[in-house]
Formats: structure tokens, C-alpha cells, sequence
């Protein structure tokens, strides 16, 4: 297979080489001079773009003396851009000359606005601001290849388990916004959705490691906010992109933008179907106190379909009174089958419990986000402004798993049917002011979210043929009534060399809990005042970042849910409604430097002293009158959590047609805590790296080279197993750069990847291991058409719902 690989590769590589380049061209050079120092400027970014179309064809790094050398095939208009992070991009219209010699070029910072500069498409990939990174995914050649997960690893802060989740800073507990709000896209597995989306329908990707105070308090380890492109022009863009998978099937999306005089919208709405694919597991689980083994091993057949959609309106009332919309929906339908065999032997290895389980899930998911925002600008000054904003949101999500038992021995297990119907329903008014002055910028607000979390979950034992009894024990209607009320006042200065950014939020959460039967009813009440700070030191082509804030750490409805999972009746797990909310301190100190190319380096330290935890524990039960120990898996707010992290991101472009990234993280974790009366210690190192190899060929064609190492997570009983990641694409741009194919190949040296962990308590040793699928190909292929020339007003202001916990892949479940 490797060989095989490798040859194709090489061919394509042999045709590129020895394609005939054009004949007839014209050369332009120039010396870029800082305006400020009289002195070249090195690796600034020039680029050759058509004047027409304004799309780029050559570009390249001024050398250390300032100077750069382009050529392009004659016979076209041509314009020159300049660009450089702290400075001004420039664009410069070239004469129709076989030789142009341009001189001295001055070249302004950003601070000082001259006639001839303009924004041009031609920018950084990677942007330090004095709270976040900013990643732009329009920027990377590979964003039309692959998807918006693929994309994810590419992000600085950020990397992708062999799970597919995300992680920042290798924690599981932040908050993934779209486009500055919560998501019905994202609410429930935001890798699925981002997994099935492709790169192009996004605009760049932030991470917010010091959120400010007008952010909610939610997510330890700061916030990813996923900026769609909704901005359109003047006229109309539409976009299709469609691909087959191995093993996630087949996928299309469409996305457009139009603008016709006050009127804007810009959406875009996908749908796909997973075929049937199986995965295998092993579990074992030594029992301490007598030496007994229990195994089980099982096969695992899945497949389903989605389709999610998303839409933004606006409306200008006039040029101070601005109205949008928005619209967000996720749907997905799931089919899971499972076929385990559980064997229990004694300490001589004799066979002493047996059975086999049969598991049919169905479940269904839906999520769907509607919100209107209105802002009033003033006529003093264009940053000014006031925005009311409503949100509602709604996500039911039903599972019913039906389980049958055979080849039993020593066993008694009735079949039964679980049912859990469980969801959010929220609705959201918020009011944000801006107030700039000369140098500082003021921002003040307030915010009102009502929250119901809800599940009514029910087994049903098999009693004859068809006729099944309410199990009243495992069955009730569980509401979770949760309601954040907020107000928030922030500063930001502004300056040449110094950024700074202050500000304080004050939270008042109730809580009101509810059992149709069986259950006291839980009510409570807490205050959080929230401080953030974030400063930036500017230097000529790099910048130093500090900054401390506090979050928190809201239990979601995954978490909380008292419905207890049996669909493996010797492994239960369940939520807890009496978890509190984690409040965790996090300091960062970044540096940033752009002279040569991009390099990020960060170091992090953050602390939790009342950390919520996934414990497991044995539990002595009886069912059907016979004494069971079964492994019980919850949550739980115990000890404390420290973690010291290092973090170096790079981008580098070697020649103008060789480029270079490389994103890693190292980190040391330490956990404590006490659980059944029983102290709990462990730390460990966890990191991940990634790098990313590409080269640019003529004529539009790119090989790219993608290689990762995820070092696995340290938990409080256990840790799990490292895996490696490698990725292969070629890809052929056409017919001006409107279209694209892509071919893939993710990791083609094995089918699967064993996912392996470990629990150590005092009563048991257990080993998982999962083996997931990972070897798949890929053909990817886009195109746009249409005509854009004037740009779509957003609000500058809207809900973001990130005050809680979210999803299973990366929201608050790490």
C-alpha cells in the first residue's frame, strides 16, 4: 500500500515538473522601504494579482534587502499587493511593460492611513490580537481539500483526538461558538457537524484564551468562535461542494451570498449519509479482591444521515438602523447495532457467569437556533452603537435502545427497552452598549438567559411476547430549570505599542430541580463576579501577551441527566443533578512574532479546586435476585486540577512555493481528588503535534503532507493511549480558481486505530480498547460563479449563549 501511495504521488509530481510553462512573460521587482525607519523590510508578502478578477497569481517574500523579483505570462492587467501584519496592505495598478522596475516602495504601518493603501485579499494566515489567535482558513490553500475538521488541527491551541474531538489546550472543557453565539449546529457534537462541513464555508477560526467580560463565564479553557462567511457584495455568489468518502459516504453543500440594495442574505445548507460501518471492542476488568477476570469483547454497526442549514438576513433601515436574522438547523438520525459476549472467570480461570447481549438503537437529534438583532448607530461616530437582541433555542434529542439476552449461564436478565427523551429549550434578551472615546473604548451590557434542561426517561422490562412492565424504579421526568441573569463593563486602550483590555462580569444563577416521582426537588442560588485582563506589548514585527481571567464551568444536561444508560447491564453510567458549577483561574503569557513568517509560543498555567470529574466505582446490586457488582460510572465535584502548558505555533513559507506549519502543545496535569472515601492521585504529560507540509505547482496544482501525534489524556482513575495521524492530498485548481477537485487519503497504512484506556481503583484494574476505523479516501470537488461589488452590514453585537457546558465532543465533558 505504501509503495502504491508513493508511485501515484511520484507521477503526479513528474507530470507537474515537466509541464511546459507559458511562453511570453513579464517581470516586475522592486524594494520594499519602511516609511517609518528608511530601512528594508524583509519576508513582506508580494503578490501578483489579475486587476480584473482580482484573484492572485504569483507571490513571493522580499528578501533581507527588501527587494523581490515576480513574473507572470504577458498579455494581462496586473496589479501589485503588498501585505505585512502591523502594516497597511498596498496595492499598486503595474503599466503594461515586458521589464517593470517599481524602486523604492514605501511601506506605512497600519496606524498611518495613506491615499494609496487599501484592504486587498492578500493577508496573514495567523493573527495575535490582545485576547485571542485568529486563524484564516480563506487564506490556506488547503481549506477548498478539506473539511472544517481537518482544518481544526491546523489551529493554534487546538487538535483533534483519534476520537475526532476537539481539544484546546488538550482540555475538553471550553466553548465552540459560530460566529460569536451559541450553535444548534454545535450544541450536541460539534465534530460531526464539522466533519461533514467543508473548510470553504468558513471565514477563519478564533481562540479566545482570555475571553473578555462580555462574553458568558462558561469554558475553562477559553472559547472557539468559528467565523462563517457571511459577508456578501453587490450582486450574488453561489458555491457547491460535494464528496464521496470511503467511510463517511457521501456529502454536498451549498452556500450563497446576495446583496441587492438595502437587503442582504448569506447562508449555506448541507446534507449527507454515513453507510453502515463496524468497529470492534475489547474490555477487561480484573477484580482485585478475589482475582476474578471479567472480559467482553463485541462488534459495533453504525450508519445514518443529517443535514444542517444556516442562514443570515439584514435588512438597513437607513445608515444608522441596522436589522438582521438569523437561522440555524441541525438534524441527524442515527442506527446502532452491538453484539457482545461478557464471560466472568474465577481466579482458576473457570467460566463462572456468561451471556450474550443484543443492543438496537435509534436516536434522533434535532437543533435549531432562531435570532433578531436590531443596532442603532449614532451619528457621532460610527463605532458607537446599541444593540437589542433575542435568541431562541431548541434541541430534543430521543434514543430508544432495545436489549435481548442470550447463552447465558449463571445470568438472569429479563430483555428490556430503554427510552430517554431529553433536551434544551432556552430563550435569551440581551442589551450591549459601545461607547469609544479617544484612545479607550467602553463596553457595557446586560443579559437575561431562561434555560430548561429536560429528560423523561423510561425502562420497560419484557414480560411475554411483545408485552412489556414499566420498570417505575428507573423511570421519571427529570426539569432542570437554570437561569443566568448578567451584567457586564469592559475597557479597552488602544495605543501604538500598548493594548490593553480590563473588565468585570457579575452573574446570578437560580436553579430549581424537579422529579415527577421518588426525588426532593433541589433549589439554589450563586453569585460569580468574573474578572478578565489581557495586555499587549506591540514591538516592530512582534508582540508579548498577558493576561488572567476566571471561568466557569456549568454542569450541561449530558452531565446532569439522572437517567441511568444499562445498554451494557455490567457498565451503567449516569448524570448527576446535584453537580455544582467548576470555577477555574487561568493565567497566559504569549509571545508573537511575524518577521519571518509566523511563531507563536505560549505558556499557560490554570487551576481548579472544585473540579468536575467522570469517577467510576463498583456498586453491589441485585437483579433478579442475584447479587451483581456492577462498574458505575458518574460525575462528580471533587479535588483539584492543575495544569502547566506550553504551547509554539509556526507557519513559514520556505520558498514561494514551499510552505511550512507546525502547531504543538506539551502539558503537565495534576489531579486529586477523594471519591468513596478513597484519595485519588495522578498527573502526567499530555501534547499533541501536528505539521503541515505543502508545495505549489504551476498551473494550479498542490501536493500537501499532513502528520499528527496525540499523546492520549490523563483522567483521575486512568489515562488513555497515544495515536498518530497522517494526511494526503492532491488537489487541481481550474477554470480561473472557481473550481477545484481534491483527492485524499487519510491514514492509508491501517484500516484501524486502537483506542486503548485504563481505570485503576482499588477494587479493579480495567483495560478498554475500541478499535476505530481510520483508514479512509476522499474525493473532494468545488465551484462558485456569481458577481459581488459592495458589502453586507452585520450587527456588530448579537447573543452568544457560552455560558454552559455543551456538547459530548469538546463542550464541557473533557
Amino acid at each position: 500500500m505504501k509503495a502504491t501511495l508513493l508511485t501515484v504521488l511520484c507521477c503526479i509530481l513528474s507530470v507537474c515538473l515537466f509541464a511546459q510553462a507559458p511562453a511570453g512573460n513579464i517581470s516586475v521587482k522592486g524594494i520594499v522601504i519602511d516609511s517609518a525607519t528608511n530601512k528594508p523590510l524583509d519576508f513582506v508578502t508580494v503578490a501578483l494579482q489579475d486587476a480584473a478578477t482580482k484573484s492572485p497569481v504569483k507571490s513571493a517574500l522580499s528578501k533581507g534587502d527588501g527587494s523581490f523579483t515576480l513574473s507572470a505570462p504577458a498579455g494581462k492587467q496586473y496589479q501589485l499587493v503588498l501585505a505585512f501584519v502591523g502594516y497597511s496592505n498596498k496595492v499598486i495598478t503595474l503599466e503594461n511593460k515586458t521589464v517593470i522596475d517599481l524602486g523604492h516602495i514605501i511601506f506605512s504601518a497600519s496606524s498611518k492611513q495613506l491615499g494609496e493603501v487599501q484592504i486587498s485579499a492578500v493577508k496573514p494566515v495567523m493573527k495575535q490580537e490582545v485576547d485571542r489567535l485568529s486563524y484564516d482558513v480563506q487564506a490556506d490553500p488547503e481549506s477548498k481539500a478539506y473539511t472544517a475538521l481537518d482544518m481544526m488541527r491546523k489551529v493554534p491551541l487546538l487538535s483533534v483526538d483519534a476520537s475526532d474531538a476537539i481539544k484546546l489546550k488538550g482540555s475538553g472543557a471550553y466553548k465552540i461558538l459560530v460566529n460569536g453565539k451559541e450553535s444548534a449546529l454545535m450544541a450536541k457534537n460539534p465534530s460531526d457537524v464539522l466533519k461533514a462541513m467543508p473548510a470553504t464555508n468558513i471565514l477563519k477560526i478564533e481562540v479566545i484564551t482570555t475571553p473578555p467580560a462580555k462574553y458568558d463565564a462558561e469554558g475553562l479553557a477559553g472559547i472557539i468562535n468559528i467565523i462563517t462567511k457571511t459577508n456578501a457584495d453587490e450582486g450574488y455568489n453561489i458555491g457547491i461542494n460535494a464528496r464521496h468518502n470511503t467511510v463517511w459516504g457521501q456529502g454536498i453543500n451549498l452556500n450563497g451570498t446576495v446583496k441587492k440594495g438595502r437587503f442582504g442574505f448569506a447562508g449555506y445548507v448541507g446534507a449527507g449519509r454515513q453507510p453502515e460501518n463496524e468497529n470492534t471492542s475489547d474490555n477487561s476488568q480484573r477484580r482485585i479482591a478475589d482475582n476474578s477476570l471479567l472480559l467482553q469483547n463485541g462488534v459495533n454497526r453504525f450508519d445514518g444521515n443529517y443535514m444542517y442549514a444556516n442562514g443570515e438576513l439584514s435588512f438597513e433601515i437607513d445608515t444608522l438602523n441596522l436589522l438582521t436574522g438569523s437561522f440555524e438547523m441541525y438534524k441527524e438520525k442515527n442506527n446502532q447495532s452491538n453484539n457482545q459476549f461478557s464471560q466472568l472467570f474465577d481466579g482458576t480461570d473457570v467460566v463462572t457467569q456468561r451471556y450474550r447481549q443484543l443492543s438496537n438503537s435509534l436516536s434522533h437529534y434535532t437543533g435549531v437556533d432562531a435570532a433578531l438583532n436590531y443596532q442603532l448607530g449614532f451619528k457621532k461616530s460610527k463605532e458607537q452603537l446599541l444593540t437589542l437582541s433575542y435568541k431562541y433555542s431548541y434541541s430534543p434529542n430521543d434514543q430508544t435502545t432495545e436489549n435481548t439476552f442470550s447463552e447465558t449461564l449463571n445470568y438472569r436478565q429479563a430483555d428490556f427497552l430503554q427510552r430517554n427523551d431529553q433536551g434544551i429549550k432556552e430563550h435569551t434578551v440581551q442589551l450591549d452598549y459601545v461607547h469609544p472615546l479617544k484612545k479607550i473604548n467602553i463596553e457595557a451590557g446586560a443579559k437575561g438567559i431562561l434555560r430548561n434542561n429536560y429528560s423523561d426517561f423510561a425502562t420497560d422490562t419484557l414480560i411475554s411476547p411483545g408485552v412489556y412492565d414499566r420498570n417505575n424504579s428507573q423511570s421519571n421526568i427529570f426539569d432542570y430549570q437554570q437561569n443566568v441573569y448578567s451584567a457586564y463593563n469592559s475597557y479597552q486602550l488602544k495605543g501604538e505599542k500598548w493594548s490593553a483590555k480590563a473588565g468585570l462580569r457579575l452573574e446570578y444563577t437560580t436553579i430549581n430541580a424537579t422529579f415527577a416521582a421518588g426525588q426532593p426537588e433541589l433549589n439554589t442560588n450563586y453569585n460569580n463576579l468574573i474578572p478578565s485582563i489581557s495586555v499587549q506589548r506591540k514591538l516592530k514585527s512582534s508582540s508579548f501577551n498577558l493576561g488572567f481571567t476566571q471561568r466557569i464551568r456549568r454542569p450541561g444536561i449530558y452531565q446532569l441527566n439522572p437517567f441511568v444508560d444499562r445498554s451494557n447491564p455490567l457498565f451503567i453510567s449516569s448524570g448527576n443533578p446535584n453537580l455544582k458549577p467548576e470555577l477555574n483561574n487561568t493565567f497566559e503569557l504569549t509571545y508573537s512574532n511575524f518577521s519571518k513568517g509566523s511563531i507563536n509560543i505560549g505558556l499557560s498555567y490554570a487551576f481548579s479546586n472544585n473540579s468536575i470529574q467522570s469517577v467510576t466505582s463498583f456498586r453491589d446490586t441485585v437483579i433478579n435476585n442475584q447479587n451483581q457488582k456492577i462498574t458505575t460510572t458518574n460525575f462528580e465535584n471533587i479535588g483539584s486540577n492543575r495544569t502547566l502548558g506550553l504551547n509554539v505555533n509556526t507557519n513559514y513559507d520556505i520558498t514561494k512555493k514551499l510552505s511550512l506549519s507546525l502547531n504543538g502543545q506539551v502539558s503537565r496535569i495534576w489531579l486529586e481528588g477523594t471519591y468513596n472515601g478513597q484519595l485519588y492521585n495522578n498527573a502526567g504529560y499530555i501534547g499533541n503535534a501536528f505539521a503541515n507540509i505543502g508545495y505549489k505547482f504551476d498551473k494550479g496544482y498542490r501536493i500537501g503532507l499532513n502528520a499528527g501525534y496525540f499523546s492520549g489524556s490523563v483522567t483521575l482513575q486512568g489515562k488513555s493511549r497515544f495515536f498518530m495521524y497522517n494526511s494526503y492530498v492532491v488537489s487541481k485548481e481550474f477554470w480561473d480558481k472557481n473550481a477545484s477537485i481534491s483527492l485524499v487519503a487519510n491514514n492509508p497504512y491501517g484500516r484501524f486505530w486502537k483506542n486503548t484506556s485504563t481505570t485503576i481503583t482499588p477494587d479493579f484494574i480495567q483495560n478498554s480498547t475500541y478499535n476505530q476505523i481510520y483508514r479512509h479516501f476522499a474525493i473532494r470537488v468545488s465551484y462558485k460563479f456569481g458577481k459581488l461589488s459592495g458589502e453586507i452590514k452585520k450587527n456588530q453585537r448579537g447573543i452568544n449563549n457560552d455560558d454552559k457546558s455543551g456538547g459530548k465532543s469538546g463542550g464541557g465533558n473533557g
